[in-house]
């Protein structure tokens, strides 16, 4: 799911480009060599390019279910790869910038095998951080070689490893014309007048690069066996990894640029072209100091990035992802259970910036989202008018009112601020912008209200101006969100029979030759259940996806049967049911209570400006973890009762069978929106 964040910030701001008829060759690759590849595939019983196949076949899935369209995606096992790793190594050690000597490294006595710094774990030697690996510590960031490491261990056997003697080649990064190079080309601008780094990284490259610019040179090569590509006129030697996999980049241009009958050597060297690179702030070392380094001495036709864009990691509840600790999200799973690409689309993009921050999936808030903005706000607008227009005026609009409308000249007015906040990857302030403005055309629906007008036949002319001036809107509102939602684009682009959206559409509008179709539903809401399921299968236990699928099922199924309808009880005045005060209230804590098989105590937030305790019997049913975080509904003026040597402030309202002896039992949800104090009517 991390790939997928940058698959999607990426894709966003390539079909942004698109739509202000910029041509964008968006290509990628699967980085398929190194060592944890030939493991991986030792483990199988198969070989590293089988391995690197079965994981190629499945990457269309993840590009096609969440509408990420690169034009080429290829990998760096490839004849273009090898060929243009080979040429640029031979151009920089024709420019005395490649040498060997000999060296000590880690080997595995067990495996019989050099340690590849990724396979070597231990203490970090800046910080002390425990089960960092060999060349980089993800805790304080500090960047070392493998024997610098504090109790250092074989992440593969666990062994003790032993140093070992063997040559071999360097990239010469502490060269002065490379130290000099790197000092301008971190702090520099690009054509376009912005900083080719965020500041965030230019800080780190400064860091790294130090008062003295003492750069340490650079290990490229790696001892068989290893998967990768052999170095020239060097038996037994590979490339490691990171030379070959940023040249991948350029591999899969290549093998693009052939398809296409496009001239590779000419694209690179023309003047306008831009070279951008989007990817994570874990790898931002190579890419903004060695491989910079690399294409500015390799020489024409290669050139250095014009930008190299950072993001953060994605996040669960503010915890790293993890299977093991039940905060893993798989995409496949996503897909699996029909959820809405474009639901994560946007709620990624909401939360996308130009910063190197950290992203925060939150069920919750992912609810919240999708279903206020896009249902509630976005979607809600067409609905909200197409039938008028179809029913009473044939599907036409009019224009004049259009033209007129104040409402459409502001809208129209936000578009080069939202196409700015697409350029500079401020998605999160496009779309808070968008939702303010549908805000602004559902506030002129509900004044306006189209079906009061619908009432009178001599108000027609004003309901047809009503909802011809909402559909203007909501195509506006269309092709902002289009590089983000481009599905649903589409579908409104064929809805509203208009020309297809891009940004000089903005100008035009719908007019006497628009012909509406009949409005069909464009996309469902997200439930709570979806996201339940999605945690399940992605954090699969002890058991697998399928398994998983029919176990909840079957229980849905058992629970559906054995369900006893219970008789209604005597019927209660409206006084007597007013004195009952209901709100929603946040279950911020929850623990299993001593000596009770059957109670839990709940710590919740019911809008009070202080928390209140809340014993339940629902332990039976609920694990206490699973309920943190979650809305919910409870008696809140119910008179205080003393249980455990505790007192227990109100009561928890929940569902279940009419059976005694109770196999299901569910807590009510209020409807996404609802926030801790408000009170239910």
């Amino acid at each position: 799911m991390g790939h997928i964040v940058e698959y999607i910030q990426a894709d966003i701001w390539v079909r942004h480009q698109r739509m202000g008829n910029n041509t964008v060759h968006f290509v990628g690759a699967d980085d398929a060599h190194g060592a944890p590849i030939m493991i991986s595939a030792q483990k199988l019983g198969i070989t590293p390019e089988e391995f690197v196949r079965k994981i190629s076949s499945g990457r269309k899935q993840y590009l096609d279910g969440f509408l990420v369209k690169f034009d080429h995606w290829h990998s760096t096992d490839s004849a273009e790869n090898t060929e243009l790793s080979c040429e640029i190594y031979r151009r920089l050690k024709d420019e005395g910038l490649i040498y060997t000597k000999d060296i000590e490294q880690f080997y595995d006595p067990e495996k019989k095998m050099f340690l590849a710094d990724r396979f070597i774990k231990g203490k970090c030697p800046k910080c002390g951080a425990e089960d960092q690996y060999g060349d980089s510590c993800e805790v304080c960031g500090a960047v070392y070689s493998p024997t610098e490491l504090i109790e250092p261990y074989s992440a593969l056997s666990g062994a003790k490893p032993e140093l070992r003697k063997s040559t071999h080649y360097f990239f010469k990064l502490s060269d002065p014309r490379c130290v000099d190079f790197l000092r301008e080309w971190t702090k520099g601008v690009s054509t376009d007048g912005s900083l080719r780094l965020q500041p965030q990284i230019i800080a780190k490259t400064e860091e790294w690069l130090g008062k003295d610019g003492e750069l340490a040179d650079w290990d490229i090569s790696r001892d068989a066996p290893y998967f990768g590509i052999p170095i020239p006129d060097a038996p037994g030697k590979y490339f490691y990894v990171w030379l070959d996999a940023p040249i991948g980049y350029l591999a899969s241009l290549k093998s693009y640029c052939a398809i296409k009958g496009i001239n590779f050597q000419a694209l690179l060297e023309t003047s306008t072209t831009e070279q951008i690179h989007i990817i994570g702030k874990d790898i931002a070392y190579f890419h903004t100091l060695f491989w910079p380094a690399m294409l500015k001495f390799a020489g024409k036709p290669f050139k250095t990035p014009d930008h190299v864009w950072c993001h953060g990691f994605l996040t669960v509840y503010n915890r790293k992802m993890s299977k093991s600790r039940g905060t893993g999200l798989d995409p496949i799973a996503y897909l699996d259970l029909g959820m809405d690409p474009e639901w994560l689309r946007y709620y990624l993009a909401y939360k996308l910036n130009s910063k190197v921050e950290d992203i925060d999936f939150n069920p919750e808030d992912f609810i919240a989202r999708t279903n206020t903005d896009l249902v509630g706000k976005y979607v809600n607008i067409a609905s909200r008018s197409a039938g008028f227009l179809l029913k009473r005026f044939e599907g036409k609009v009019d224009s004049d009112a259009i033209a007129d409308s104040d409402l459409i000249t502001n809208i129209k007015s936000f578009s080069n601020a939202i196409r700015d906040f697409y350029e500079a990857r401020e998605y999160n302030k496009a779309m808070r912008k968008v939702m303010e403005m549908a805000d602004k055309v559902n506030e002129f629906v509900d004044e306006k209200k189209p079906w009061e007008l619908a009432k009178s036949e001599e108000k027609s002319a004003e309901l047809k101006a009503v909802c011809s001036i909402t559909l203007e809107a909501f195509r506006l509102l269309t092709l902002y969100l289009k590089p983000v939602l481009p599905k649903t684009a589409l579908k409104v682009e064929d809805f509203l029979g208009c020309e297809e959206l891009n940004w000089e559409t903005v100008h035009a509008s719908l007019n006497e030759k628009t012909v509406l179709k009949p409005f069909k539903h464009l996309m469902t809401r997200a439930t709570t259940d979806q996201l339940t399921q999605l945690f399940e299968l992605s954090n699969p236990a002890n058991q697998n996806k399928e398994e998983k699928k029919a176990e909840k099922k079957e229980e849905a199924q058992k629970s559906k049967e054995e369900f006893v309808y219970e008789p209604l009880q005597p019927n209660v005045t409206f006084d007597d049911f007013a004195k009952l005060d209901l709100r929603v209230a946040k279950i911020v804590n929850c623990e299993k209570v001593e000596k009770s098989r059957k109670l839990l105590r709940l710590t919740v937030d019911a809008g009070e400006g202080k928390t209140r305790n809340i014993f339940s019997g629902i332990a039976n049913f609920y694990k206490p973890e699973d309920l943190i975080g979650r809305l919910t509904v409870i008696v809140a003026n119910l008179e205080p009762r003393k249980m455990m040597g505790e007192f227990s402030e109100g009561m928890l309202l929940s569902a279940s069978d009419g059976n005694e002896k109770t196999t299901a039992l569910y807590l009510l949800t209020p409807d996404c929106g609802a926030v801790p104090g408000m009170r239910l009517h």
